[in-house]
């Protein structure tokens, strides 16, 4: 009996509730279908950073099991007492609360059941999309097939139930201390409106936009330069937030309250009593709904940033096939070149130096030039003059760049150069003394890019630079001097495309002499670039990082042991060997990847990888938090409907045609869908842009500050657009008036 009842009153519910069940499919899909990537057992087999993505899309699937709990709990409980004068005559009619409670929880179950398996059947399909595109992403070859991971699945009903089990326990503790009168007098309670103080509370309207003009310049031109800093302007947002729907209300009933003349233009004066009468029920939701849509924008606008950068700039990061690093400037790299060649077809090999201009004693791990001038008599009888050109483009882009502001400055903006000799020691961002390269290995390395060969007279030398900080170094050959063997060089000018500079070809830049220079010039470091056929083979970087000098062993048995006496080995977090000695990693700072061994066809698909698990966990909680708050707004205009049939009514009685009543219909709509979004809009694209110039700057990416922005608002009013058709048409449906 009660499960019949149940299954009719489902069915009876079905068009208010349509919506919120979609919803609930299509994040049970979403939910299934990301949950799968921590489960994939070929991502973790093809890269020793696979934990990456396995935590990453944890932590968003912590934050959306969050939201949909609200969601769900906020649903009953909105049902509940919709229903609640239907469940005060079931009382009064002789059926106990046990088995009221009993059919209310049927009624629930029968609804998330239906909603969880539609969403499984739909996951299974988004799988394979989602899959789809990270394999494609990681350029890697994907074959169709089913896959059902049970600990997946397991995870996936563990969340939705957890959610709908809270929600219905909840519930339930409330409707068992209601009585009939309470049941009776819900609905009623829900619906009182009351208004006190409002002529005080409508200043909150102009103060919450005051404070969100504060926010804007203090963000775009203040900065955020603390983690306190970061915890009062979230704290202060989201307080705003709140107030400014507050404000709002009340400064549309004391507008409604003067009767200007305004009010009284065609339905204005329906339209704002409703507006405002909702916006004093609904002023905590819609704060709610406003901060889910601002996290939503900022989360797709994220994954739209990284993915720009995945597409325009990460090849860009490895010019080469194959280069190798090395601190011993007699390497010969016969091992790897033997590697190499027993993987692949060489087309072409250059082993080059990079030089510094310092003498080579100076060039140990222990020297300290600033001091040793003044205490060793050998030294002291080296030009000091040519001491301070050795690390002259260090310092000048150390001090003159804006992404390292003062941190490189003493108080009267001279460089402070113990500060910059200390980092460039930890190999922080540049090499310890300035990187220069002959013109003939120069050349050889651009004829292996398809680049044009350069000329240079021989009083001549170019610097190599960063597309990045190009604009910024305009200045920079008036500053600096540089030597030959003959006396002072002349500058002939930048060149900027991609020249592998996060290490190896230098830090940032390096300096083009001609051959005939480099005698006054001494090794620094050795390099090995390799031009092979075709792609690398899978694992040919590995096999790189394994070779270890058999004379090298001892000395890194010493060396690679921690405190606690556990190996501790000189590798990245993706088990790549790094650059130990004159190492340097350049300005960037967002992405950088500076190994030893680069093997071009090896790291691209890893780093595509290492940005997917930002790109895809951010979109999944946009999207989530998108469908999330969309759906409340939908079900609470479609529940109210039988309400506003009875006042589309009175409208038609008062001689409104069914086209103008479906135009009011219009508005009403839009002005209740609009509310939240326009604030997030602002909010979250002011955030959206300050974020977005930040990340060009940073990255060097050629797009517009808007772009990303751009993308997610079409997007946002994509999704957006089918949530309010459907809102629209259900609506008119429910209101229809007969004739």
């Amino acid at each position: 009996m009660l499960s019949k009842l149940a299954f009719r009153n489902v069915r009876r519910s079905a068009k208010d509730y349509l919506v919120y069940f979609l919803t609930m499919t299509f994040v049970t899909a979403l939910m299934f279908a990301f949950n799968s990537l921590i489960f994939t057992e070929d991502i973790e087999e093809m890269f020793d950073i696979a934990g990456i993505m396995m935590a990453l899309v944890g932590l968003a699937t912590f934050f959306i099991v969050l939201i949909v709990a609200w969601l769900i709990n906020y649903m009953v409980r909105f049902m509940l007492e919709k229903r609640s004068q239907e469940f005060g005559i079931y009382l009064l009619i002789g059926m106990k609360k046990k088995e009221i409670a009993r059919l209310y929880i049927r009624e629930n179950a029968l609804l998330g059941a239906g909603a969880f398996l539609m969403g499984m059947a739909l996951g299974v399909f988004l799988q394979q999309v989602i899959m789809a595109i990270l394999y494609s992403m990681i350029q890697i070859k994907y074959d169709i097939h089913m896959e059902f991971n049970s600990a997946c699945i397991l995870l996936t009903v563990g969340c939705y139930a957890g959610c709908y089990i809270l929600a219905l326990f909840r519930s339930g503790r409330k409707f068992r201390k209601m009585n009939i009168r309470d049941l009776m007098d819900a609905q009623k309670k829900n619906e009182e409106i009351k208004e006190s103080h409002e002529q005080l509370k409508k200043w909150f309207f102009p103060a919450s936009l005051l404070f969100l003009l504060a926010f804007a310049i203090f963000i775009f031109f203040g900065g955020i330069r603390s983690v306190g800093q970061v915890l009062f302007f979230l704290v202060g947002l989201i307080l705003v937030i709140y107030i400014f729907y507050i404000g709002l209300s009340s400064w549309l009933i004391c507008y409604i309250r003067k009767k200007k003349n305004g009010i009284y233009r065609g339905q204005n004066l329906f339209l704002l009593r409703q507006f405002s009468s909702k916006l004093k029920v609904m002023s905590f939701t819609m704060g709610t709904l406003t901060s889910l849509f601002t996290v939503a924008f900022l989360g797709c606008t994220v994954a739209m940033m990284f993915s720009d950068y995945q597409n325009k700039l990460l090849e860009t990061k490895f010019p080469f096939d194959v280069q190798i690093y090395s601190d011993d400037i007699e390497e010969d790299f016969k091992d790897e070149l033997d590697v190499i060649e027993d993987e692949a077809k060489v087309l072409d090999v250059l082993p080059y130096y990079i030089y510094a201009n310092v003498p080579e004693e100076f060039l140990g791990e222990s020297v300290n030039i600033q001091e040793d001038l003044t205490e060793s008599q050998e030294k002291a009888d080296v030009s000091k003059e040519r001491m301070e050109r050795a690390n002259q483009v260090n310092v000048w882009l150390s001090t003159h760049l804006k992404i390292f502001g003062d941190t490189y400055q003493n108080e009267d903006k001279s460089p402070n150069l113990k500060k910059i000799e200390k980092d460039s020691r930890d190999g922080s961002f540049y090499c310890r003394y300035d990187t220069y390269m002959r013109l003939s290995d120069y050349n050889h390395l651009r004829s292996m890019l398809g680049y044009k060969r350069v000329s240079l007279k021989e009083q001549e030398y170019l610097i190599h630079i960063k597309e990045r900080i190009h604009s910024e170094v305009e200045s920079m050959k008036d500053d600096i001097t540089v030597e030959g063997d003959e006396g002072e060089l002349r500058f002939a000018g930048y060149y900027t495309e991609p020249f592998s500079q996060d290490g190896h070809n230098g830090g940032d830049y390096v300096i083009v002499v001609p051959d005939s220079a480099v005698s006054s010039l001494t090794p620094y470091y050795a390099e090995l670039a390799v031009d092979i056929e075709g792609e690398a083979p899978v694992g040919l970087g590995k096999k790189l990082d394994a070779l270890v000098e058999p004379k090298d062993w001892e000395e890194s048995e010493e060396i690679n042991m921690s405190e606690d006496g556990e190996e501790d080995e000189d590798t990245d977090f993706a088990g790549h060997k790094g650059m130990g000695g004159n190492s340097c990693c350049g300005s960037d700072t967002i992405i950088v990847m500076s190994v030893s061994n680069m093997v071009r066809d090896n790291l691209i698909p890893e780093m595509k990888y290492i940005l997917s698990t930002v790109i895809f966990p951010c979109f999944y909680i946009g999207l989530v938090f998108l469908c999330v708050a969309l759906t409340v707004l939908s079900v609470h205009q479609l529940s109210d409907s039988a309400k506003y049939k009875f006042r589309y009514s009175v409208l038609k009685k008062l001689g409104m045609n069914k086209r103008e009543i479906s135009m009011v219909i219009l508005k009403q709509l839009v002005g209740y869908y609009l509310c939240p979004v326009l604030l997030a809009c602002v909010i979250g694209g002011s955030l959206s842009v300050f974020m977005s110039g930040k990340f060009i700057f940073y990255t060097g990416i050629h797009s517009a500050v808007i772009y990303y922005f751009g993308l997610t608002f079409l997007l946002f009013f994509g999704i957006y657009g089918l949530y309010f058709i459907t809102t629209y048409i259900s609506f008119r449906r429910n209101v229809e008036i007969d004739p």
